[in-house]
């Protein structure tokens, strides 16, 4: 069965190499006729690995064409998500499936409802990987992803291709769990580094601010009956500010570079969920309140 992959960013290039030169059938799905054009000049993906550079010719096409597609990994921006899946979705066979490889919580479900005749299955990864050039990727370090359909144990067959793949993976029926932790972790360093202009280590000049947003995200997860996710936030964030101490955090190049953040799908979602749920989060609301501002003054989207 072909993978198809709309979304030839970082990760989305990363996986459509990996099951390429596994020899399983990939086709890239590119959102017009002037990158399909583009991708044509360039004539492959490019990977760059252990500083070895190479190069795979993945087939491509615009999602306009109108072969079916049974399954997708969807792998754009958040904020993106909706309008990219709106684009296939009347080729979406019934029982089509769909990986939703998205940051922070939100964009998953919007996705899924706009495409029902599918099957949405979330992922949450933690491999890294850049752009450094149009269609060219570095992997910069192995890590692993998580896939699952909330309270469904049942795995599809076809995580053996994710193994032949070179994918490190699991499947979670606990998924909602996975994607809030990876949503606490974000919250509790990504906004800081932006408004502090610094990377994650230097955080460790601010402990009581990082200790207090952890407080309220741990509030927050076990509000949301993410108990599990609550357990030990403390010491994971500690450990990935200092594992990634030389690290700028994604959003942090995200404004360096002048783009979009997805500020909405991690911050706004945990303050948005905490008013729900009729919680006290102070301390979350005013760095978001901060964080908006700061985009404002940047001329950056807000949502």
């Amino acid at each position: 069965m072909t993978w198809h992959v709309l979304g030839a960013g970082s990760l989305g290039s990363l996986w459509a190499v990996r099951l390429f030169r596994a020899g399983l059938p990939v086709q890239l799905i590119l959102r017009d006729a002037q990158r399909l054009a583009a991708y044509c000049q360039a004539g492959a993906l490019t990977l760059v690995e252990n500083q070895q550079e190479r190069h795979y010719p993945i087939p491509a096409q615009t999602a306009a064409e109108p072969q079916p597609i049974q399954r997708l990994l969807l792998a754009c921006k958040a904020y993106d998500a909706e309008q990219a899946i709106a684009s296939v979705a009347t080729r979406l066979i019934p029982g089509a499936q769909v990986v939703l490889l998205q940051n922070g919580l939100g964009s998953q479900q919007a996705a899924s409802a706009l495409a029902p005749q599918a099957q949405g299955i979330f992922a949450s990864s933690t491999e890294g990987a850049f752009r450094d050039g149009d269609f060219r990727v570095v992997f910069a370090g192995q890590g692993f992803t998580w896939l699952g359909i909330e309270g469904d144990s049942s795995a599809p067959q076809w995580l053996g291709e994710l193994e032949q793949a070179g994918i490190a993976h699991a499947w979670s029926e606990q998924i909602l769990g996975k994607l809030w932790r990876k949503l606490a972790l974000n919250c509790a360093i990504n906004p800081l580094t932006v408004l502090h202009d610094c990377r994650n280590g230097d955080l460790r000049a601010w402990p009581e601010e990082v200790n207090d947003l952890c407080d309220e995200l741990v509030m927050l997860l076990q509000g949301c009956n993410q108990a599990s996710a609550a357990e030990g936030l403390h010491d994971d964030v500690w450990r990935v500010i200092g594992a990634t101490a030389a690290n700028y955090s994604s959003m942090y190049q995200d404004v360096a570079r002048h783009q979009r953040t997805e500020i909405d799908y991690l911050l706004g979602y945990a303050c948005r969920s905490a008013a729900t749920l009729q919680l006290t989060t102070p301390r979350l609301l005013a760095l978001y309140e901060r964080l908006r501002s700061h985009l404002t003054e940047r001329g950056l989207p807000v949502t």
